[in-house]
């Protein structure tokens, strides 16, 4: 197993123990993603043999095997192992779903008794049902207080738990939002770099350790059960299939009858028709538990004609006319842009390895690290608009405005059609001051997603639709108009 170089170089290499560590790993965790990743894995494992002063896999496995330390070192290591994206309205078109068709069906079916509860399942550092807090707070308005709302976030991370317990998160985790959602559901901390959510927001939502395992063995506290809505989104793809559909089965389970559950977009299975009514949304595929009648959509009342719903987070994707193509990126310190013929050949050659580093170190907070993976994957492969992209948006989260607008220009002349880089790029120039030009470049990605087929994923887009970029850049364009900016 060849060890990373640059920034990443190891101090430490896997030994002959290393196998049954990872076995033991992935029976506790349930994580199979990393049976064919051991790259990955050692190179979380190695934190801990640093944090520990141990001299390798042996000696680490003794350790969580000691009746004393055991207990606490593996909350360390899950700590390290679990992978936890944490962004505000990750993949919109399931907040669409939410907000205007699951939440008041929802209500509107708990009105009598004025109760919902909903548990998010490997909720890392809160900002799903804390998505889900703002978005109930939206639909029910003045009414909020006659409800008794009840929120559950889990995670076998007990780390990043605490960090959501704070509900203090820095402006990566809020990418997704607009100036306005921003000042209107946070509030800045006094150093400047970091975000609080307003406390009517943080009182619907709690948390607790928890193991998905644990809804297989029987160990499961009682109390997770009856549920109105369940989200255990991109959770799933680091169990074994046959897993998954033992764990979909049981949280099926924890519902209530007519009950919600939402999963990740790569995660449905055609086998959960035999025990869950399957609602296809658009852009989205949802599920019921049986019991209830058969879902039909709400005709239109007053629950839906609160206030809308935010504006969904960004997607990627198409083809660009050439009249507005980029101008040529500003000079960095890496070889030399090609010309645009030459660039359109390779750029089509990803750098994967250093891609999933970047997101790792940028999901967990530390985007110094997530920089370097980025500037050592360019180093590499300086055509790749995609780590381009991706240096835009971690330069951009460090307050690096200057050098975020040079990366998405890097990544548009590399790729013209890159709908993200489009979308980002006018993000910045409107936070500029720019308006004009904001507001030209949103169209942009809007042309470019209009060009394809409304339900195709969009590049770098973390599950998004090209309808949905549609829509959230003209909720955004709309927004502008209504203020006259521009």
């Amino acid at each position: 197993m060849a060890a990373p170089a640059g920034p990443f170089a190891a101090t430490l290499l896997p030994d002959a123990d290393f196998r049954a560590l990872k076995a033991e790993i992935v029976a506790r965790t349930g994580h199979h993603y990393y049976l064919d990743k051991d790259d990955l894995l050692w190179e979380r494992v190695r934190r801990r043999l640093q944090a520990t002063g141990l001299a390798g896999a042996g000696a680490y496995l003794a350790r969580l095997r000691d009746l004393a330390l055991g207990e606490a070192e593996w909350a360390a290591l899950e700590a390290e192992v679990t992978i936890g994206e944490t962004f505000f309205f990750r993949y919109a078109e399931q907040f669409a779903a939410l907000g205007e068709t699951i939440l008041p069906a929802l209500l509107e079916q708990a009105r009598p008794e004025g109760r919902l509860r909903i548990w998010s399942a490997g909720c890392a550092s809160g900002a799903e049902p804390y998505s889900v807090a703002i978005l109930l707070g939206q639909l029910l308005g003045e009414a909020l207080p006659d409800w008794r709302l009840s929120i559950l976030g889990t995670d076998l991370n007990e780390a990043v738990l605490r960090a959501a317990r704070q509900a203090r998160f820095s402006r990566w985790a809020l990418r997704t939002l607009s100036p306005e959602a921003l000042q209107r559901d946070f509030i800045p901390s006094a150093d400047g770099r970091h975000w609080l959510l307003r406390s009517r927001h943080r009182a619907m939502v709690r948390f607790e350790r928890h193991n998905l395992l644990s809804l297989l063995d029987g160990s499961s506290p009682l109390q997770f059960t009856d549920y109105d809505l369940i989200l255990c989104r991109n959770v799933l793809i680091y169990f074994h299939p046959d897993m998954v559909l033992r764990i979909v089965e049981a949280l099926a389970e924890r519902l209530r009858e007519g009950g919600w559950l939402l999963l990740g977009h790569a995660e449905p299975n055609p086998e959960f028709a035999r025990f869950l009514e399957v609602v296809n949304l658009p852009g989205t595929v949802a599920y019921r538990r049986r019991g209830a009648a058969p879902f039909a959509e709400p005709a239109p009342g007053p629950m839906e004609a609160v206030a809308p719903p935010p504006p969904w987070p960004p997607g990627p994707a198409a083809p660009l006319p050439p009249t507005v193509a980029p101008p040529p990126p500003a000079p960095r310190p890496a070889p030399p842009v090609p010309a645009p013929a030459e660039a359109r050949e390779a750029a089509g050659k990803p750098a994967p390895d250093w891609l999933e580093r970047a997101r790792a170190a940028a999901d967990r907070g530390d985007l110094l690290v997530a920089r370097q993976a980025c500037e050592a994957g360019l180093a590499e492969r300086p055509l790749d608009a995609a780590l381009h992209y991706y240096e835009g948006l971690v330069q951009r989260g460090l307050g690096q405005r200057a050098a975020a607008g040079q990366a998405f220009r890097r990544a548009l002349y590399l790729r013209g059609d890159f709908a993200m880089a489009h979308y980002q790029l006018g993000l910045l120039l409107l936070d500029e001051g720019e308006a004009a030009a904001g507001r030209r470049t949103l169209a942009v990605a809007s042309r470019i997603a209009h060009a394809l087929p409304p339900d195709r994923e969009v590049e770098e887009g973390d599950g998004m639709t090209a309808r949905a970029l549609r829509e959230t850049v003209r909720l955004y364009l709309g927004g502008l108009s209504a203020t006259g900016a521009g």
